[in-house]
């Protein structure tokens, strides 16, 4: 087994796609598992020397048949993205159970309502606190009530944490609702009024893009770590390519300037390894129809190969070739 797999750590990774497009505003992350895995993730994990199963993409359960049902306002495709919220809610809780880390490739952000849920539904059972760690350049706290757009995968986070508007989108799956204070936005630079107030009153952590030039990631990303530590808690990742600047990841229909440069990115991903707590991640938002030549899904693929052990200097590059001539 590959050092990059900690002692005591699941060595099975469980991949599965979600090709849901629903929730974003722009039609196109319904291709991003497909480019996930054109770009190479299964051989990257593979060669990081963990057991790599692939379960292909989910299918969305049928929509629910509820006439007592009042639809919620401004909410966007409400049926059918719950219809992809209880599949995925519980294909998480199960992927979980089987003791398996499993990844979960979008799709747009409406993915995380059904695959937090399933996770945390896991981990309440086991005793364990589940962090959420959100990468975004969007903060996804907005409610129905809140909203400007209506778009669902803006309301992700919010309705993870319980807020109201949504209280039906699981249907009978069981929700897992986690405390505000074990979500941690991290990267964020958009943020609605509304959704700010609503944050704020809920005390819930940012790390912000001026937090983040102003101490650095490093000393950022250590405290989130050793508050999930303190409570002996799990983390789950939700890795939203737009917290990459645009220029590094141009294949998100949300693009925001002044992102997460290569190297900040990377270091929030080798910390996250170091530390040895992440037990699920999310890839969502890849737009492949808005790449330039694949090098959004090159990118997140570099980024999830640091988040399971890989190193910089694994990585052959031309610079490398002609250093070892002088």
């Amino acid at each position: 087994m590959n050092e990059s797999a900690h002692c005591g750590a699941p060595k099975r990774l469980a991949v599965l796609g979600a090709a849901v497009d629903l929730g974003a505003s722009q039609p196109g992350t319904l291709m991003g598992p497909a480019a996930l895995r054109t770009a190479g993730l299964l051989p990257l994990l593979t060669a990081l020397g963990f057991v790599v199963e692939d379960h292909g993409d989910l299918l969305p359960t049928p929509p629910i048949d509820d006439a007592d049902e009042a639809l919620p306002a401004n909410a966007r495709q409400y049926r059918q993205i719950q219809g992809w919220v209880r599949a995925l809610s519980a294909r998480a809780y199960t992927l979980a159970q089987s003791g398996a880390i499993p990844i979960f490739l979008g799709g747009d952000h409406t993915l995380s309502m059904g695959s937090v849920n399933g996770v945390a539904r896991h981990w309440q059972q086991q005793g364990r606190e589940l962090f959420l760690l959100w990468l975004d350049a969007h903060a996804d706290y907005n409610t129905p009530a809140t909203t400007i757009t209506g778009n669902m995968h803006g309301m992700s986070a919010g309705f993870l944490c319980g807020e109201s508007g949504l209280d039906r989108l699981l249907g009978d799956e069981p929700r897992a609702s986690l405390d505000p204070g074990r979500l941690e936005l991290f990267g964020i630079r958009s943020i609605d009024r509304l959704e700010k107030q609503l944050v704020q009153s809920r005390r819930i952590s940012i790390a912000d893009m001026r937090r983040i030039d102003e101490f650095g990631v490093g000393v950022l990303m250590r405290s989130f770590i050793e508050r999930v530590q303190a409570r002996n808690g799990v983390l789950h990742v939700s890795f939203d390519v737009d917290f990459l600047d645009p220029e590094l990841a141009p294949g998100v229909g949300t693009t925001v300037p002044g992102g997460a440069t290569y190297r900040e990115a990377h270091l929030v991903m080798e910390l996250l390894h170091d530390a040895g707590l992440v037990r699920s991640v999310d890839i969502v938002e890849l737009n492949p129809f808005l790449d330039v030549r694949g090098q959004t899904a090159r990118t997140a693929i570099e980024l999830i190969g640091s988040l399971f052990g890989q190193q910089i200097t694994d990585r052959p590059t031309p610079s490398n070739a002609v250093s070892r001539e002088f």
